[in-house]
């Protein structure tokens, strides 16, 4: 209930300040007398698309803290977190990054990367996974999340979400003044401005083309899990360590994440149809570490 009160609170925190943005900055007149105003109406579209995409990206750390109740080690109080703080270290040392903070969090075996630049992030892992695994099989789902920190995936699947956002927001627009426009071309009042049809086909194209979105993102999201993993062979000199790793994520439940950080965790729970789902399945990653010739 926490995660759901705090993914809506913060939508809709997004949305007043981009719409209040928008609104000092002239770009939501993008309706005029003459018609739509194409380049304002791009502009608008960008604001709102990749506005949202970033400052999500800026709050991702902030959030994956609360909303998991992940506690960060600052000072390590048993062996398991010296371990960890050492593991991550001689990792991020290896693929040539600044130590990111190191979390841990009570739930089902699960990690997760996040934060808004290399330099910044934050690695967590449940108490599920530390408790379900060897170090060695920890020890590889902790270099496939260094290997996200180390690809840039939050930034790039920010950059990706921004444009189809833009492309929704723009789009669902144009085609919304273009129904109304149909509907009332005998209207001796169409001069006076768009009317509900407009607004109703621009909820309806939003909703649909936010869906067409979606799988795009999930798209690249899949990808970048394989390069993960062959990113996580890449630092530990084996592939071993991470097939061991994912067989073993096969056969437990994984623990669920915050939909801001789902397609972030090591693990995901692909939905009824795979086009949705932000991680490959257990059996696609394995194969493809088996056929990857550079590990």
């Amino acid at each position: 209930m926490k995660r759901i009160l705090l993914l809506i609170l913060t939508n809709l925190a997004v949305m007043l300040v981009l719409s209040v943005t928008a609104h000092f900055l002239g770009l939501n007149r993008f309706l005029t007398a003459n018609g739509l105003n194409l380049p304002m109406l791009l502009m608008f579209a960008a604001l709102m698309g990749f506005g949202g995409a970033f400052i999500s990206l800026l709050m991702s750390k902030p959030i994956a803290k609360w909303s998991t109740g992940a506690r960060v080690i600052d000072n390590p109080t048993n062996p398991t977190e010296r371990w960890l703080i050492d593991t991550v270290g001689r990792l991020a040392a290896r693929a040539g990054l600044a130590m990111p903070e190191v979390a841990v969090y009570d739930g089902e075996p699960n990690a997760f990367a996040t934060g808004a630049s290399k330099a910044g992030s934050l690695v967590a892992v449940s108490t599920g996974l530390l408790s379900s695994m060897t170090h060695e099989e920890v020890e590889a789902v902790l270099a496939h999340e260094v290997a996200h920190i180390k690809n840039g995936d939050m930034v790039t699947l920010t950059l990706i979400q921004g444009v189809v956002n833009t492309f929704v927001f723009f789009l669902a627009r144009v085609v919304g003044y273009a129904v109304d426009s149909l509907l009332r071309r005998n209207d001796d009042e169409a001069s006076s401005g768009p009317g509900i049809g407009y607004m109703v086909t621009v909820i309806v194209c939003e909703i649909a083309f936010g869906i067409l979105a979606s799988v795009i993102v999930m798209y690249f999201s899949r990808r970048r899990e394989f390069r993960a993993d062959s990113g996580a062979a890449t630092l530990l000199g084996s592939r071993r360590p991470m097939i061991a790793a994912l067989h073993r994520l096969g056969g437990v439940e994984a623990g669920g994440l915050p939909q801001g950080m789902a397609a972030s965790g090591v693990a995901g729970r692909p939905g009824l149809m795979s086009l949705f789902a932000s991680h490959p399945s257990i059996e696609e990653r394995v194969r493809a570490l088996q056929a990857d010739s550079r590990t």
